[in-house]
C-alpha cells in the first residue's frame, strides 16, 4: 500500500530495524539503560537545552511538559485547535487540573499574541493563575517563523509566563525554515518533539528543557504510567533517527509539492495548500463529475489501486513521509485519474 493517511504509518527503515536489535539496554527507571541515556543527551544537545526525557508517545511528553510547569488550577493559554488542546483527550484538565484558555491562531499556525495579551488573568483569587503559553509548530504542516516564536516569547516574558512547544514536527519547520534545532527552539523552556513520523522510528517523543522542568516531568511521566525498563531497543531507534532522518524531510517536502502541483493537474481537484510534507485538496467536484458516489466510493476505489487516503467531505490532508518515493507520487496520481474514470 501507498500510505498517504498520515506520517505516523511511516515504517523503520533496514537500516534503523539492525540498530534496534544491536542496542545495548538496562533498567530505564534505575537510569540504567545506556541507550536511552545517549539518546536524552543528544536530544539535549541537539536542541540546546540542558536535559531530555523520553517517552512513549507526544501525548504523554505533551502533558507531562504541561504538568512539570502548570499547578492544579492553574491555565495553560492555547490555540483554539491546537493538538494539545483538541486532540489529547483533554488530558491536561482531566490529569493535571490544568484549565485551558483556547486563543485564535493566525495563518501563520502561530496563536495570535493580541488575544493572548487580552485573556491572561489578573493576579486575583478569582481567577485561575495564567501560567504557561503553548504553541505547536508545524501545524497543519505550516512552519511557523522564527521571528513569530520570538515574539511570542517575548510576551510570554512579559506576563512571567513559561513558554512549551508541541514540537511534533519541529523538525519539517527546521528543514523548511532553513535552520538548525536549536535555533528555532532557543525560545521556548520546553519542547516536545516526535521520532515516529516523518523521522521514521517506531515509537518515542522526547520532552527536552532545562534541568529542572525535566526532573519534575520525570515524577508526571512514572505517575501516568511511562515509566519503561530495558528501552534502549527504541531508544536507539530514535537516536538513528535524530542522526539520520532530518535532511531527509526534504524529500518529503518535495514529494508533497509534486503531488500538489500533479492534482491540480486534475479537473475538478482544488489544491487549497502545500505545507512541509502536506498537501490538501477538495476533491469534491471531481467525485462529483465521475461514475463514483461521494468520497467514501473514492477512498474505497483508492483503496483498490492499493493508495489509502483519509478522505474528507471538503478538503482532504494527503501527507508524504519516508516511505513515499517520487514513484509512488506518480502511481498516487495515476490512480486517481483512473478511479475517477472508474
Amino acid at each position: 500500500m501507498i500510505d498517504l493517511r498520515s506520517d505516523t504509518v511511516s515504517q523503520p527503515t533496514d537500516a534503523m530495524r539492525h540498530v534496534i536489535a544491536n542496542a545495548p539496554v538496562g533498567d530505564d527507571v534505575y537510569g540504567d539503560d545506556p541507550t536511552v541515556n545517549d539518546l536524552e543527551a543528544f536530544a539535549a544537545d541537539l536542541l540546546g537545552k540542558d536535559a531530555a526525557m523520553f517517552v512513549p508517545t507526544g501525548t504523554q511528553s505533551n502533558l507531562c511538559g504541561l504538568m512539570a510547569h502548570c499547578q492544579r488550577g492553574d491555565e495553560y493559554i492555547v490555540g483554539d485547535h491546537a493538538h494539545t488542546y483538541s486532540y489529547e483527550a483533554g488530558g491536561a484538565a482531566v490529569l493535571g487540573s490544568i484549565q485551558p484558555q483556547p486563543v485564535r491562531m493566525l495563518e501563520s499556525g502561530m496563536i495570535d499574541l493580541d488575544h493572548v495579551r487580552n485573556v491572561v488573568k489578573a493576579d486575583d483569587h478569582h481567577f485561575a493563575r495564567s501560567r504557561l503559553l503553548c504553541v505547536e509548530n508545524t501545524t497543519n504542516g505550516k512552519a511557523i517563523p522564527l521571528a513569530e516564536l520570538k515574539d511570542g516569547a517575548a510576551v510570554a516574558d512579559h506576563f512571567n509566563l513559561s513558554y512549551h512547544l508541541d514540537g511534533a514536527r519541529v523538525f519539517n519547520a527546521v528543514v523548511e525554515l532553513d535552520t538548525t534545532p536549536a535555533t528555532l527552539v532557543a525560545p521556548f523552556d520546553s519542547i516536545s518533539i516526535c521520532l515516529s513520523k516523518g523521522l521514521g522510528a517506531p515509537i518515542g517523543s522526547i520532552l527536552v528543557g532545562n534541568t529542572e522542568v525535566i526532573a519534575g516531568a520525570r515524577k508526571w511521566r512514572k505517575m501516568l504510567g511511562g515509566g519503561w525498563r530495558q528501552a534502549g531497543l527504541l531508544a536507539a531507534a530514535g537516536r538513528y533517527a535524530l542522526e539520520n532522518n532530518i535532511d531527509r524531510l526534504a524529500d518529503d517536502h518535495h514529494n508533497a509539492q509534486r503531488l500538489a502541483d500533479a492534482l491540480a493537474e486534475i479537473d475538478g481537484i482544488d489544491v487549497v495548500e502545500r505545507n512541509t510534507n502536506m498537501a490538501f485538496a477538495n476533491f469534491s467536484a471531481a467525485i462529483a463529475a465521475s461514475p463514483l458516489q461521494g468520497v467514501a466510493a473514492f477512498g474505497a476505489a483508492m483503496k483498490d489501486h492499493s493508495v489509502l487516503l483519509s478522505m474528507q467531505e471538503g478538503t482532504t490532508r494527503l501527507v508524504t513521509h519516508i516511505g513515499i518515493s517520487e514513484a509512488d507520487i506518480d502511481t498516487v496520481i495515476a490512480a486517481i485519474r483512473s478511479s475517477l474514470a472508474s
